[in-house]
């Protein structure tokens, strides 16, 4: 497959002048037009400065663009969607997912995959809007525009709600709450990010984590600001697995890491493929101790 970049100038309703990329990719005789949208990443430690963060849940959809006439899949296939579903669409780019509710996504894939889905199975779906790509401001600027702009223009069409929080605790509980809800996980996108394609570590895809125990086996010394400390505690969990526990500890806990043969907890965030726990941090050493 070959794929070539293009530039083009869109005019937005608020008349600024913007750039939005365009992938064209040449699949045998049948060109496709692929956004060059944002991607995410997964978290990979605890988040810190929470407060820097717009959050949103993490919806269960299917990922679409709308270039201003048509819908896009995220691999660049035109959707087949009906006319009266896109009439009040706006005539700039629109980043979104498409979506029924929690726990239907068999549906909503079925749907979209359609060359004549009926029009009583569109009725029951949105395209949940998370982004302009067009503009070149700053996120939380950018998420304004779209609530300012978007809001009651079409029945089709929703801003996906963004809020900001202060602490990982009241994140971590955030997520859980959505998680009893039948949710997927949290998004964390910085307030002051500008719009990139590909994958972003401006955004964050927050999965539910898990806890368990493990046995602390070794200490590893720490390097550079941990010089002189403990840089990690090596455990090994009940499942036999040998792993690392480097993040979560606090700077006393560095100085006076916790024995050899105490039983520590840990979150992680499922497992590797080969069943080790993925992300591992340190929690706590257990209270029984």
């Amino acid at each position: 497959m070959i794929i070539r970049t293009i530039q083009f100038l869109c005019i937005s309703l608020s008349f600024s002048l913007c750039i939005a990329n365009i992938a064209i990719a040449e699949v045998g005789n049948m060109p496709r037009t692929k956004p060059l949208i944002q991607l995410a990443t997964t978290a990979s430690n605890p988040i810190s400065n929470v407060s820097d963060y717009l959050i949103s849940e993490k919806l269960d959809g299917v990922r679409g663009y709308w270039d201003g006439k048509n819908l896009y899949s995220r691999s660049g296939r035109k959707i087949a969607a009906p006319d009266w579903f896109i009439q009040h669409f706006p005539k700039y780019p629109l980043d979104g997912e498409f979506w029924i509710k929690r726990g239907a996504f068999e549906q909503i894939s079925a749907i979209i995959r359609k060359n004549q889905a009926t029009d009583a199975e569109w009725s029951r779906v949105l395209f949940m809007v998370f982004d302009l790509p067009a503009e070149t401001t700053p996120f939380a600027g950018r998420y304004d525009k779209a609530v300012n702009e978007l809001t009651g223009t079409s029945a089709y069409l929703q801003v996906i709600k963004q809020y900001s929080l202060t602490t990982a605790g009241v994140l971590d509980a955030d997520l859980q709450a959505i998680i009893d809800l039948g949710g997927e996980g949290l998004m964390l996108h910085k307030k002051t990010a500008l719009y990139q394609a590909g994958r972003s570590q401006d955004i964050v895809k927050l999965k539910p984590f898990y806890d368990a125990e493990a046995v602390v086996i070794a200490h590893n010394e720490g390097k550079g600001k941990f010089s002189g400390m403990l840089g990690a505690l090596v455990v090994e969990n009940q499942d036999g697995k040998v792993f690392k526990l480097g993040s979560g500890l606090s700077h006393e806990q560095r100085l006076n890491p916790p024995k050899i043969g105490s039983v520590v907890t840990y979150k992680y965030y499922g497992l590797t493929q080969k069943g080790t726990p993925r992300f591992a941090s340190f929690l706590r050493v257990r209270a029984s101790q």
